[in-house]
């Protein structure tokens, strides 16, 4: 069975996200991240008119980033949007952020589907569209913070 893709999602480092040092700062790499997992929702069917008729949405309630490489002022960014693994009311998603051909951060996150508050089942569609999405997880996945 070949590998899916990646989902992609793009966008451009605004003067208004460079900090102090002269580059991206560490909030707009979530914002980023945040958008690129919004991408995913609308794939696969938690998207605004989803969420807008049921009242349920997707919610990250643990996320791990790693910030490889400093990003700079108008750089062009492309985030590789993986899922690693999916459960009846969970998904755990990486995100690879690119400038060029360059890793420069990732995300692993666990969400979880919310209806009323509460975690609930996926939609069957949509639990085959994640499905459909699931690859081996990265080797960075599941690592602890050591220091």
């Amino acid at each position: 069975m070949p590998v899916p893709e990646p989902l992609e999602y793009r966008d451009t480092v605004r003067d208004e996200w460079i900090d102090y040092n002269g580059h991206l700062s560490e909030p707009y790499y979530v914002l980023v991240f945040g958008d690129a997992t919004t991408n995913l929702m609308e794939q696969i069917g938690l998207g605004a008119e989803y969420r807008q008729r049921t009242g349920s949405s997707l919610y990250t309630v643990e996320a791990h980033v790693r910030y490889l490489r400093e990003v700079r002022r108008g750089a062009d960014l492309l985030v590789h949007t993986h899922v690693v693994s999916t459960g009846t009311k969970k998904a755990r998603i990486c995100h690879e952020m690119y400038t060029g051909d360059t890793l420069v951060a990732t995300e692993e996150l666990l969400a979880v589907h919310v209806t009323d508050g509460r975690g609930s089942p996926f939609p069957g569609e949509v639990q085959d569209n994640l499905q459909h999405l699931v690859v081996s997880a990265p080797d960075y996945a599941g690592r602890a913070i050591y220091g």
